[in-house]
């Protein structure tokens, strides 16, 4: 088992970071794997993958790169650096440091994930401008159109957790966000269930990065920045799960329950969207009513505007026989 020891400190200072660099990444992990993780990332795969076959068929150097990575051990650390700072940047910000990764270290990082040496046709100077000009053409081509949507995913992700974190303390943030991991107390974070070395984190920087593909990993650097990047809740992961209630439906019509029992959740009118395929016009309509009714309520965090269920939408949903989706979760903290 591995497990951090962590400081009161290192999480008071704790911060949750919007990444465009690691959702670019894990975008790349899903289009190397390639299997869909849930119906939405199975409909993104099958408009993303024929494009990114070509860009690699057409680049044997950079596809014979991607294979090292798809199958190393673990990845390559100079493939995903570790933020240092709370502030989010831009995604070229993050790429240059890729692309200022020295050759030796690019060698030796995937020589280490691969436990071989690596073959001659990757003995080259330019892998760190390879890597960095694929997840250029990944993040032009397959995230940044969808950028809005994915954003307000992971704004809505943290919203919730922070909320959690007032109510639970670390371990309701803690313990899903990704496989292994899990508060243990006496301020130990597990990390992992593999057999691996403790490390004493107390005095370190550390960063929460969601994610919205169902890839995640950690990171650190030697000047103890630590980054633990998980895949968020976000509603395309959860498509058609939780139908509502027939009852439900019956009294408000079948969109407008839907709207409603998504709502346990915070959540923008693009996510919306996103997870039920209704259109625009349509969600703006059923969140009119459920906010006249008292139902939903709605709090601006950032950029977007969230919904959320309120205590009579909860009441309704359970009483007629709905599932809570995430519940507890308030209503998103005034800014």
């Amino acid at each position: 088992m591995g497990w951090w020891q962590v400081g009161a400190d290192t999480l008071a200072g704790s911060r949750f970071v919007v990444s465009p660099l690691a959702e670019t990444t894990a975008s790349l992990f899903a289009l190397l794997a390639p299997a869909a993780a849930h119906p939405g990332e199975r409909t993104w795969l099958a408009a993303q993958l024929p494009a990114f076959r070509a860009r690699l068929t057409n680049d044997p150097v950079t596809a014979r790169l991607m294979d090292t990575v798809r199958t190393a051990r673990w990845t390559a650390d100079y493939l995903v650096p570790t933020p240092t700072g709370a502030a989010e940047r831009s995604f070229h910000e993050e790429l240059a440091e890729i692309r200022a990764t020295p050759t030796a270290t690019v060698h030796a990082d995937l020589a280490e994930t691969t436990g071989r040496p690596l073959p001659a046709a990757l003995l080259r100077c330019d892998l760190q401008d390879r890597t960095a000009d694929l997840l250029d053409w990944v993040w032009e081509h397959a995230v940044r159109p969808d950028w809005p949507r994915r954003r307000r995913v992971m704004e809505a992700d943290i919203i919730a957790r922070t909320e959690r974190l007032g109510r639970g303390g670390w371990a309701a943030v803690l313990d899903d966000m990704r496989p292994g991991m899990r508060w243990l107390g006496e301020s130990r974070l597990q990390i992992t269930v593999d057999d691996c070395a403790p490390r004493d984190i107390s005095a370190a920087r550390l960063l929460f990065l969601p994610v919205t593909p169902r890839h995640r990993w950690v990171t650190w650097d030697d000047q103890d920045h630590y980054a633990v990047v998980y895949t968020c809740n976000g509603a395309l992961a959860d498509a058609g799960r939780a139908p509502a209630p027939e009852a439900l439906g019956a009294l408000l019509g079948p969109a407008r329950a839907r709207v409603l029992v998504l709502l346990g959740a915070p959540m923008s009118t693009t996510h919306l969207v996103a997870a039920t395929g209704q259109g625009l016009g349509s969600v703006g309509r059923h969140l009119k009513v459920l906010l006249d009714a008292g139902l939903v309520g709605r709090r601006r965090a950032g950029r977007s505007v969230l919904y959320f269920r309120g205590p009579a939408g909860d009441v309704l949903v359970a009483a007629t026989g709905g599932r809570e989706q995430g519940r507890p979760i308030a209503p998103p903290p005034p800014e």
